[in-house]
Parts: structure tokens; sequence; C-alpha cells
């Protein structure tokens, strides 16, 4: 290949190499055709990988990735890691794992949630399983055994949560909230019920769903 039609390749390299009809194979002639080598190479104090390409006729160009770090393909984001610590407080690996999927949430791979899936991150993660308590008194409860304990509806404490008048989780969007027992017993907890006495409305009477884990959300 002459000079004259090296860079008459290298002028419109962009187009070729993305048009429908260039092939893998085509490609990797265009590799060989216009790229002499390419030098690679670390530069840790940046932490990158520095590709040096000599290109046909003694160009050269660098180019600069970052490092990825041992683990980090298949990392699960911290975001999913904090709401998995949250969520063992009142759900399971595999009610959990639903939870994930609900707000369509992927492993580090991009794969759905399963129960062993959820299983692995926490033992990865070192976080504890949920295990029921014995006597049945729970130390953290969802929206619906919450209200149920103050005698309020479950929207009524949502909204009083949502207010910062109560201290309440929602590690997701379409997830459970999660109340520590000890704060439904607190001054604000009781300021919340007395309000709500003076509107029968906000009273306990609650549907059935609004008390599973999967309904906790409103």
């Amino acid at each position: 290949m002459s000079a004259s039609q090296v860079a008459a390749l290298a002028g419109n390299l962009r187009a070729v190499w993305t048009a429908p009809t260039t092939d893998a194979r085509l490609k990797k002639r265009i590799v060989r055709t216009l790229i002499n080598e390419v030098v690679a190479d670390l530069d840790d104090g940046t932490s990158e990988i520095v590709l040096v390409i000599h290109w046909v006729g003694g160009v050269h160009t660098e180019l600069r990735l970052p490092k990825r770090r041992r683990g980090q393909r298949n990392a699960t984001p911290d975001d999913i890691v904090d709401a998995v610590r949250q969520l063992v407080l009142i759900a399971n690996d595999d009610v959990i794992a639903g939870v994930l999927n609900r707000n369509g949430l992927t492993t580090g791979n991009g794969n759905r949630w399963t129960r062993e899936r959820v299983t692995a991150l926490r033992s990865y993660r070192k976080i504890p399983v949920f295990r029921p308590q014995v006597d049945g008194v729970e130390p953290w409860l969802n929206l619906g055994g919450a209200a149920k304990l103050l005698g309020i509806a479950p929207k009524t404490l949502r909204l009083a949560a949502e207010a910062g008048q109560i201290e309440g989780a929602h590690p997701l969007p379409d997830g459970p909230w999660i109340f520590s027992r000890s704060k439904l017993a607190t001054p604000q907890a009781h300021q919340i019920l007395d309000r709500a006495r003076q509107n029968p409305r906000h009273l306990t009477g609650s549907h059935r769903d609004q008390e599973n884990l999967f309904h906790s959300t409103t």
C-alpha cells in the first residue's frame, strides 16, 4: 500500500471502522496495515495503563486507560451493599433478592438476584443473616408492624418518617421501611400517636397487605 493510500485510509478511518459492512476480519486487516506496534506500560502514580500506538509513517499516539482494581469488574455497587445491610434487619435472603429485583438492581455481573447470590454477597461482605427472634419480639419492624405497634395507620407513620418526625430507614424506593422498636417508644413516637388520635382516620385500620413486607412502602 502506497503512502497516499495509507493517508486516504487514515482520513476515513472512523467511517470505515464503524461502517455496517466492516466485519471483524476487515478490522484486523486495517489494524495490521496502519499500526506497526502497540507498547503498553503502567503508570503507578496515576493508576493508569499507558498505550503508545506506533502508526505506519512514524506518528505516535498515547492513550491512557484507568487501571482496574482487583475484583472491580465483578464488584457489587456500594449502594446495593448498604441496602442489603439494612434489609437483613427484617428480611431473609429470598425476600431481599425479590426487593433488589423489583428495584431493577443487578449483581456485579449484571445478573438478577437470587437467594443464593444474596447469601454469597452477605458472606463476602460479612453481613449477618436475618434470624427471627425466638420470643417473637423483633428489634426491627417493617412499616406495617411498626404502625400496628403504635396503633396508627401505616400511611400516617410513613408520612411522619418522611417528614423526619420519627427515625426510619427506607433503603430502596420500591422496598420496605425499617423502624427500630426502641424508637417507637420515644416521646416523638407518642406525639405522632397523639396527633393521630385527633383524626380517627389516622388510627389503626390498615389493610392486611400493608403489614406485608412487599407492600410496606406506602
